[in-house]
């Protein structure tokens, strides 16, 4: 989209335009190519991958855009970066009709019905060879976008084909999706394009393992992730999920009066290269184009060895005849156009029969259920219990005791339950039905209008709740207690020896030893790991105590605010929300916590066992040799622990980060690294250093040793 002399042009813009920023020096003369800059940083982080500038450099350059347009608001423009992001509720998605319908593509498994599919075809155009075009078949939501005059028009779900959901306001929140662009320049008025909306792998693992630091449930899957998330009715969340959008094809297009067809209109690989250059995100750089279908053969066997290398989900390639000519002289039907084929991956599925339901608590109470199968191997795993999430979930699939389902694996992620098979049942399936009572403590189940989950809310006398909160504060990110797992919590629960989280510090160890299946010197251990735990940091201490949506980064933001544990005690919702990253729901929950005579007698019991309830290290992550700077590591350090290697980096004053992105400023590389390190190398603002190197620029004389 930008070549090098408009990139290097854009960048000296940018270092003007900041420094003006900085000192308050903005003026309405600087708004049009203040937007433009934003919208090429924008294309530089969404679309392409590869920064330019730092995260806080770009929010410098956004605020002043911001203030600016606040001062002068009719100088706001549809397009500009700051109207992307909405604000308040949803009430409904309107149903819109799309210009073409959306068609489903036929599909084929093997060689032998791609050649089928190139006879076909052939004798469909009446040439002896074809020219296609190949390319990724995206594994997300399907969506369609209209663009006139430029501006974004609209964004709809594929819905029934013929008709979808208007989603605008959330499409607007995908920030690969260009809310303006230049397609005056092919000569087009109005153009409906249609792409797959995705969340990337990375994305996928970092938002689930922020929703089980906060108790809410993970998400099943990244395509279920991205379909679900395009009807959520709060564009905020919309947007905090890192939606990402592919667009793949033009289905219809009107152009200016008088004009004649460009080239890139005649070719579907010119239709995507069209895409590419003006700013969205395109297969541009994976599709490939083929005389005869052989060598199409040969490159979908070659990208499904390369399927779990890459950075979102496939489940299959897309063939397409690349001449738009010839795919109107073959047509469609009612189904599928003939022009085109998808050839699917070899499944990782499995069916099996539906046997049992558990029920699970949880440490915030939240009830799982849990089916029971009959093992059936895949993907090259035994797989014998999937979760199915909570009732909407066992609604919408249809499930019964004694169903046949299909079972289903995607890359490294759980296995779920794709769908039951009602033609198959006999008469003696039953339904499942959904406890309302706790099935460990009795009490009566609740679930509130914003959660999808039933939850028992007798939190002190759960025996499950106790159980699982007991384990979440021995765990390794949070107090830390070394060989107290899960087995030796159940055990010692069991038995009566511990009753809950202040009875890890008064265990009698001398009975302990005389149990079958602990030694002298495990015990030992345990005890020493126990006695350790005293001195965690606060803000471990924070994260131990399993107050509801506080994971470890708010419980660091806490930590460092304040110099003693029951200052929170002091904090408003309003004080709460005013700190980095916490909003209504978090913050209401930390007060409610710290207003709760169970929680506040719990805190005075931890802090007569010898607990640290005082910040001693309040003041580090203001100060030292990483302060501002990110950090994340990746395969065998050798002179550290990973532990003791991210407590360096916090107490420089650095953080430490789950994922490369452009937010990453170091990523330390250790033996036997993965494929974080050929993603940081895509990215130039990633600095990548080993392990001597780190050690070099946190204590040049731990280094020398």
């Amino acid at each position: 989209m930008y070549n090098n002399e408009q990139t290097q042009h854009l960048q000296e813009e940018t270092i003007v335009l900041l420094q003006q920023a900085q000192h308050g020096n903005m003026t309405t003369n600087s708004l049009e190519l203040l937007r433009d800059i934003l919208r090429f940083h924008e294309y530089r982080y969404y679309v392409i991958s590869n920064p330019l500038i730092a995260d806080g450099e770009y929010d410098t350059l956004y605020k002043a855009l911001e203030k600016i347009e606040q001062e002068y608001p009719d100088m706001v423009t549809p397009d500009s970066p700051t109207q992307r992001v909405a604000r308040g509720l949803i009430k409904d998605f309107p149903k819109v009709q799309h210009l073409v319908p959306m068609l489903s593509l036929d599909n084929s498994y093997n060689a032998e019905d791609l050649l089928d599919f190139d006879r076909k075809a052939r004798e469909l155009s009446g040439l002896s060879e074809i020219e296609y075009c190949v390319e990724p078949k995206f594994d997300g939501a399907s969506i369609s976008l209209i663009y006139e005059n430029d501006m974004l028009l609209r964004g709809a779900t594929r819905g029934d084909g013929v008709t979808g959901d208007d989603i605008t306001i959330n499409i607007r929140q995908i920030r690969s999706v260009p809310l303006s662009a230049r397609f005056s320049g092919y000569h087009i008025q109005q153009i409906e394009i249609r792409g797959e909306v995705l969340m990337s792998k990375d994305n996928f693992a970092a938002y689930n393992d922020m929703q089980e630091e906060m108790g809410l449930e993970r998400l099943a899957n990244p395509r279920n992730a991205a379909a679900g998330s395009l009807r959520i009715k709060d564009p905020k969340e919309v947007s905090r999920r890192n939606l990402e959008a592919f667009l793949y094809n033009v289905s219809d297009v009107t152009l200016q009066t008088g004009a004649e067809q460009p080239e890139s209109l005649k070719t579907h690989s010119g239709t995507l290269q069209m895409l590419w250059e003006l700013g969205f995100r395109s297969p541009q750089q994976e599709k490939r184009v083929f005389r005869g279908i052989q060598d199409v053969i040969r490159y979908c066997e070659e990208f499904e060895m390369q399927r779990d290398h890459l950075p979102y989900e496939i489940d299959g390639m897309v063939v397409k005849v690349n001449q738009l000519e010839i795919q109107d002289r073959m047509g469609m039907t009612s189904h599928h156009p003939r022009w085109a084929i998808a050839f699917k991956f070899k499944a990782r599925q499995g069916t099996s029969r539906l046997t049992g339901v558990e029920f699970q608590v949880g440490r915030t109470g939240a009830i799982t259920p849990v089916a029971k199968i009959e093992p059936v191997n895949v993907g090259g795993v035994t797989v014998g219990s999937i979760s199915i999430h909570n009732e909407d979930y066992i609604r919408e699939k249809n499930l019964q005791l004694g169903d046949t389902v299909l079972i289903e694996r995607s890359g490294d992620v759980i296995p779920q339950v794709v769908k039951s098979f009602p033609e198959l049942r006999n008469g003696t399936e039953r339904p499942i039905i959904f406890p309302v009572t706790c099935p460990v403590c009795g009490h009566l189940l609740v679930k509130t209008e914003d959660e999808a989950v039933w939850r028992c809310n007798n939190s002190n006398n759960c025996e499950a709740q106790i159980v699982e909160r007991i384990i979440h504060f021995n765990s390794k990110d949070a107090m830390d207690i070394r060989g107290f797992g899960d087995a030796i919590v159940r055990k010692l629960y069991t038995l009566g020896l511990l009753k809950d989280i202040p009875g890890i510090y008064t265990l009698p160890f001398d009975t302990i030893k005389g149990l079958e299946g602990f030694g002298t010197r495990s015990v030992a251990n345990m005890q020493a790991a126990i006695e350790a735990s005293k001195k965690q940091p606060l803000y471990r201490l924070l994260y131990a105590l399993g107050i509801r949506f506080v994971g470890e980064n708010t419980s660091k933001v806490l930590a460092n605010r304040i110099s003693n544990l029951y200052e929170l005690k002091g904090y408003s919702v309003e004080n709460l929300q005013e700190l980095e990253d916490i909003g209504p729901k978090v913050a209401g929950s930390i007060y409610q916590f710290f207003h709760n005579e169970q929680n506040l007698e719990l805190l005075m019991r931890l802090e007569a066992l010898g607990l640290q309830f005082n910040n001693t290290k309040k003041d580090l992550a203001t100060g030292g040799n990483f302060t501002g700077q990110t950090f994340l590591f990746t395969g065998t350090l050798h002179k550290l622990k990973r532990t003791e290697a991210e407590a360096l980096v916090e107490q420089n004053g650095g953080k430490i980060v789950g994922s490369v992105s452009s937010k990453l400023n170091y990523l330390v590389v250790g033996e036997d690294a993965g494929s974080k390190l050929e993603k940081a190398k895509k990215i130039e603002t990633v600095k990548i250093i080993n392990e001597n190197e780190f050690l070099q620029m946190a204590d040049p004389a731990h280094a020398a040793g």
